[in-house]
């Protein structure tokens, strides 16, 4: 039985999950909301808005949400999975075989494990939750000691200075310094 006002700790084997999730989340339901409102009132306003245009306008919204729409990433000792909207991606973070940042638009942190298992998730993820990185840090670390991980230390400490970096400045605002 637990004593009144002793806190435990936290176990390791506990699961990590996407905080900031939810509000990105809701944020792409209100742009495609937005938008669906925005073209539904202009083409009512030109007098041209017929349930075929409306069709079309509420497939562009869906497909606006499905863009915007984030992943849900969650961790476990020795794995990682991003939720998409149409399906999920999972990693083993114990047998990682390469870590690397994708070229393109938006930036992405791209893990591939021994199974052939392979995850896209936005680095900032890892920043803003650090439980998460923790994780995600851990099952990387066991990758390297055995010997798996052969290309992606660069890119896992880059991360990790991020975290650190967005760490210290969340002390430093909390403590009034920053």
């Amino acid at each position: 039985m637990r004593a009144i006002g002793r806190r435990t700790p936290r176990a390791a084997s506990a699961p990590a999950y996407d905080r900031t999730w939810a509000g990105e989340a809701r944020s792409a339901g209100g742009c495609a909301a937005v938008l669906l409102g925005l073209l539904l009132l202009i083409d009512t306003g030109a007098g041209t808005l017929t349930p075929w245009r409306a069709a079309l306008w509420a497939g562009l919204a869906v497909l606006l949400l499905l863009v915007l729409w984030p992943a849900r990433v969650s961790a476990a000792p020795g794995s990682l999975v991003a939720r998409g909207p149409l399906r999920a991606r999972a990693v083993r973070t114990d047998r990682l075989v390469s870590v690397r940042w994708s070229d393109g638009v938006a930036q992405r942190l791209v893990l591939r494990d021994a199974e052939g298992g392979r995850a896209e998730i936005d680095p900032r993820v890892l920043v803003t939750n650090p439980p998460l990185w923790r994780l995600v840090d851990a099952g990387a670390r066991t990758s390297v000691a055995r010997g798996t991980l052969r290309c992606g230390e660069t890119a896992l400490r880059q991360v990790s200075a991020r975290v650190d970096r967005e760490t210290a400045r969340g002390v430093f605002r909390a403590s009034g310094l920053g």
